[in-house]
């Protein structure tokens, strides 16, 4: 197969993507097909490293929108070579250590309160008695908050 000349079927399976996923990410701007002569999709293979960086990014947590917005610092829209996937992912890097630190607390306290205002476990009264929490905020605030409780 010529390698400007991938159809959306060899690129979904060599990828690892449904057909539809591809489709999708061409709607959203994060790749790009053309049209054969016959008006078929067809596809040049650097798009296989787009689709892997897009899959390496969301099991990061990166959103779809915020994939598209990095590649689009991309000169021309190329593909991501191994120095932009660096430069790309130190942009994330912040995001990521905050993902982090919040799984963390998350583990250490999810058995614990969370501030959620629920007060139905034993340590709520003294973490939150009379749902005191509730002036910062709604949802998990103790869980929200860096630190500890």
């Amino acid at each position: 197969m010529v390698s400007d000349n991938w159809t959306v079927g060899k690129v979904a399976q060599r990828a690892g993507v449904a057909v539809s996923a591809l489709h999708f990410y061409e709607r959203k701007g994060l790749i790009r097909s053309y049209r054969n002569a016959g008006n078929q999709r067809r596809y040049t293979s650097d798009v296989l490293r787009r689709i892997s960086v897009i899959k390496a990014a969301q099991k990061l947590g990166i959103s779809l929108e915020e994939i598209r917005e990095t590649f689009a610092t991309l000169p021309e829209g190329r593909t991501p070579t191994q120095q932009d996937w660096e430069r790309l992912s130190t942009q994330w890097q912040d995001q990521l250590d905050a993902r982090i630190r919040y799984l963390e607390r998350l583990k250490d306290y999810l058995t614990g309160c969370i501030g959620c205002g629920c007060l139905s476990m034993k340590k709520c009264p003294l973490y939150n008695a009379d749902d005191k929490l509730s002036q910062e905020g709604s949802g998990p605030v103790l869980l929200d908050r860096e630190g500890t409780p």
